[in-house]
């Protein structure tokens, strides 16, 4: 590219490739640390990764961006307490009585549908800041994020150090 072609190259294509190299920078990294002060320092750069990674495979414009981040953590967030009250929920020892197991299980689907009807709202509010097409990826992004990860470590574990 010469001198002419890059002073052409739009805001938005740069902010794109530096978050690109940000995010490649982030990646090259072991992410999860094994005691609690590098834990906290690697979450950091797991959220940092993530927003990069999304940012990129969404294509946000910098005015996008502003306004989903906000709204994607704020649902993520209230998504992620209902999560852990399902697993408190049903984490327990010992005996229960068949009613406690009914109870317990009603309770269950009363959470999953709660987690639905924010994901319904969620969509249906992200669309306006982004497109249907974006919102659509959207998953399709946290899961690939998930998995990137997820092979990441699973190298980390097989590699000798």
């Amino acid at each position: 590219m010469n001198t002419q072609q890059r002073k052409n190259f739009p805001i938005e294509e740069k902010m794109k490739t530096v978050a690109i190299y940000f995010m490649l920078l982030l990646m090259s990294s072991p992410l999860l640390a094994q005691d609690d002060r590098k834990r906290a320092y690697d979450k950091e750069k797991l959220e940092s990764a993530k927003v990069a990674f999304i940012t990129r495979r969404l294509d946000l414009t910098s005015a996008q961006a502003e306004a989903f981040w906000p709204k994607y953590n704020k649902h993520n967030e209230t998504k992620w307490k209902i999560m852990r009250s399902i697993n408190d929920l049903v984490d327990f020892e010992g005996e229960i009585s068949e009613q406690k197991a009914r109870d317990l299980i009603d309770q269950k689907f009363d959470m999953e549908q709660q987690i639905l009807d924010l994901e319904k709202a969620f969509l249906k509010d992200i669309i306006k800041v982004i497109s249907p097409v974006q919102a659509l990826k959207l998953g399709e992004a946290n899961r690939d994020f998930a998995r990137h990860i997820y092979r990441m470590q699973k190298r980390k574990k097989t590699t000798p150090e």
